[in-house]
């Protein structure tokens, strides 16, 4: 059995005696969050200010801060200090199509899906690129995060960028904006305004701007509703990370509940188009040694087939990083296990990403 001394608590303690197991998981989210000045749990005072973006939904005392940072609740009301048109946290570059995300396999850019309606070639677009928008904050506290440096950016509030800032970094050869992070689930106003004008822009050259989102799925259903209304008119895609099927076993690892991610998930059924090309919802695991094993994909895989079973669901390798450092990489008989589990369930897309860092184990 592989225990994260880290963590300091096992993946079946946390599954069959999360009583005792889940506050020594909680202790250490608290611990690492007081280094960037971030809210050790998501803040309940009966006093305090509502947020209700995320699945946190935040009640913000006075003078203090919500547990994405971005929130603070100044004289009784709420002040979004970045995450608005405005003010959005990130940082961004030109990704050269094919790119390596989590939907790469499926996706139009990177494979021709939805040809001509949604993608400039019959195969890669070589010679395209994705606007890749990197959100530096987020509703969960992933000890795994392999991005995890993006805590110091929510604590100092910089670089920012306002959505037209950001849109007028679309250009004729940018053929999708892809959101991830951090998360964009804390800043979605942000991300929502920087699509619509990007679309517009390219409606005027009557091109192609794809857009996408790669989330833990936390955000409020209106918010991702509207989200989900882009990927699908553009030919995107919302990608969903689902960290864990036990909701103990998400907190610990990520400290706090997929309920609303499951939720939200199943939600998107609405969306998913008659044809499945270009697939509009993708999902996709982390397979973190130790933790999250065949069951637990077994288990997920089973949920996402009772969505839709051609719904793509890649397992990615996982590599140490961040708190859960001193864990080894995906062993490769573990990544077989759950892709043979996944497709027992139902599931008729299914990947394994990351394979140059599987392990002869």
């Amino acid at each position: 059995m592989l225990i994260s001394a880290n963590l300091g608590v096992c993946g079946s303690c946390l599954r069959e005696r999360a009583e005792e197991a889940l506050p020594i998981a909680l202790r250490v989210h608290a611990r690492r969050r007081s280094d960037f000045g971030l809210p050790p749990f998501p803040p309940k005072s009966k006093s305090g200010v509502a947020c209700r973006l995320c699945v946190n939904e935040c009640m913000i005392p006075e003078g203090e801060r919500g547990y994405c940072g971005l929130v603070e609740n100044r004289d009784g009301r709420l002040v979004r200090l970045r995450g608005t048109f405005s003010k959005g946290l990130l940082e961004w570059y030109y990704d050269p199509l094919p790119t390596n995300c989590v939907a790469a396999w499926v996706c139009p850019g990177c494979t021709g899906a939805g040809f001509p309606r949604y993608a400039y070639k019959p195969n890669a677009e070589y010679g395209y690129f994705n606007l890749a928008v990197f959100y530096a904050a987020c509703s969960y506290d992933c000890l795994f995060c392999q991005n995890w440096t993006f805590r110091e950016h929510a604590r100092s509030l910089k670089p920012v960028m306002s959505a037209w800032e950001l849109a007028d970094k679309c250009n004729e050869r940018v053929s999708c904006i892809c959101y991830f992070g951090g998360d964009p689930a804390v800043q979605m106003a942000h991300s929502i305004k920087t699509s619509e004008l990007a679309i517009r822009k390219a409606e005027k050259w009557k091109g192609l701007m794809r857009i996408c989102w790669e989330t833990n799925g936390t955000m409020s259903w209106p918010l991702l509703k509207r989200a989900a209304l882009l990927a699908y008119r553009t030919g995107g895609c919302i990608k969903f990370d689902l960290k864990a099927w036990s909701e103990t076993l998400n907190i610990a690892l990520c400290g706090a509940t997929n309920r609303r991610t499951l939720d939200n998930f199943s939600r998107l059924k609405v969306f998913i188009r008659k044809s499945p090309d270009p697939p509009f919802l993708v999902a996709s695991t982390l397979l973190v040694p130790g933790y999250i094993d065949a069951e637990e994909v077994r288990s997920i895989a089973g949920f996402i087939a009772d969505v839709d079973p051609e719904i793509p669901y890649s397992l990615l390798a996982f590599h140490p990083h961040y708190v859960m450092d001193d864990l080894p990489t995906t062993g490769r008989r573990l990544a077989l296990e759950c892709a043979a589990a996944a497709k027992e369930e139902g599931l008729v897309n299914v990947n394994i990403g990351n394979v140059h860092l599987l392990a002869d184990y």
